[in-house]
């Protein structure tokens, strides 16, 4: 153990995704209520081109100015090749150089969302560094970024889904009015169009006629090569449930209380609502329901953890229509929003584990997990 007795968290802020603004929200709270008498924090942030970068300062500028410093001679330059080192400064003390004789941090906590940051890729990454972190695998981050496939294995072990169809842009692109056809016809209007593999409701647009549809998917395909192109349902309560997994072995994930968004100004949940209109949508935790239809959110949303393949944690997002009854499944998260007044962590709360006990619980399984990996073999002599 180092000398503080402490685990050093690292921190991973920013990113090359649309959601980048988001991170930084999350990450000054996940800082903020990180257990001090625990945890020794190490900030790393990335900026929207891609460089990394390590300290304190950075962190304080990038959530005042949305982005790092991009200058090499400064001190807390950081390349990704060296996570899962530990870092020195060189004699000049302008730079750092990567030291292969220890870690420079025990586990890393990413707060990341979107493309290139909770799909998969930094997942694998931190794989390769051979490294403890936060949050769902490789193969689960992927799939419940892919909106596309993650509903496909949801209709494929019987949870309902709303109707809909993928595009990828070259298919748009060579033949636009065949899809609006079938867009018409095999889901009628309204429909929703949304990137394949973006959060937030970024790129989200709600289309009530062929002109819209069409200004609708030419904005979302700036944020992805897929689509999906989703029938509206009508009277509906949009619902959300928080999953943790548990430390204990061969026992069922912990299930939040079932929470509603209500959007108020807003047609629906979208980027705006969420994050720039302070009024935007209503939380309602829980959610005004009748005790069956929670039970019923809540045995989808634990079926949908464990059917994707999920560890360490998820938001689940369901749709209840009220005229069938019926619920369906609309998407999962798996590196939620982390601000204090995120749905993940208040609907954590009010199932009794505080911020504070979430942060160190989801830790605590990253390292019960890269204990459990460590111990299989990686080669193979015959």
């Amino acid at each position: 153990m180092k000398i503080s007795d402490k685990i050093r968290v690292a921190v991973l802020f920013g990113g090359r995704s649309a959601e980048h603004e988001v991170s930084l929200q999350s990450a000054r709270n996940v800082i903020q209520y990180l257990d001090p008498s625990r945890f020794e924090i190490v900030p790393i942030g990335i900026d929207k081109q891609g460089d990394w970068f390590l300290g304190n300062d950075i962190f304080t500028r990038s959530l005042e100015q949305n982005k790092v410093p991009k200058s090499l001679d400064n001190d807390t330059w950081f390349t990704p090749e060296w996570v899962g080192k530990s870092v020195t400064t060189t004699k000049d003390q302008q730079a750092l150089s990567p030291s292969l004789n220890k870690q420079m941090f025990d586990v890393v906590f990413p707060v990341v969302h979107g493309t290139l940051c909770e799909d998969g890729t930094l997942q694998g990454l931190l794989e390769l560094a051979n490294l403890p972190y936060v949050g769902c695998g490789v193969l689960s981050s992927a799939i419940g970024m892919d909106k596309d496939i993650s509903k496909r294995l949801a209709i494929n072990a019987g949870i309902p889904v709303p109707a809909y169809m993928t595009i990828k842009a070259d298919q748009w692109r060579a033949n636009a009015a065949h899809f609006a056809a079938l867009i018409k016809d095999k889901l009628s209007y309204p429909v929703f169009v949304k990137p394949a593999n973006t959060g937030s409701s970024i790129g989200v647009s709600k289309a009530k006629d062929e002109k819209a549809l069409f200004a609708a998917i030419e904005d979302a395909f700036r944020f992805d090569t897929k689509i999906v192109v989703e029938k509206s349902l009508n009277n509906i309560h949009e619902l959300e449930v928080a999953v943790l997994e548990s430390l204990e072995p061969n026992t069922d994930p912990i299930i939040s209380v079932v929470g509603e968004i209500k959007p108020k100004g807003h047609e629906f949940y979208s980027y705006d609502a969420k994050y720039t209109d302070e009024h935007g949508a209503e939380l309602l935790i829980p959610a005004p329901i009748t005790n069956e239809i929670k039970e019923k959110a809540r045995a989808a949303a634990k079926e949908l953890f464990l059917l994707l393949e999920c560890e360490g944690m998820a938001r689940v997002d369901l749709f209840f229509d009220k005229d069938t009854q019926q619920i369906y499944f609309n998407e999962i998260n798996t590196l939620p929003g982390f601000t204090k007044i995120s749905m993940y962590p208040k609907l954590m709360d009010a199932s009794g584990v505080s911020y504070s006990e979430l942060l160190t619980h989801l830790i605590q399984l990253a390292i019960k997990r890269y204990q459990t990996k460590s111990q299989l073999i990686r080669s193979y002599a015959g």
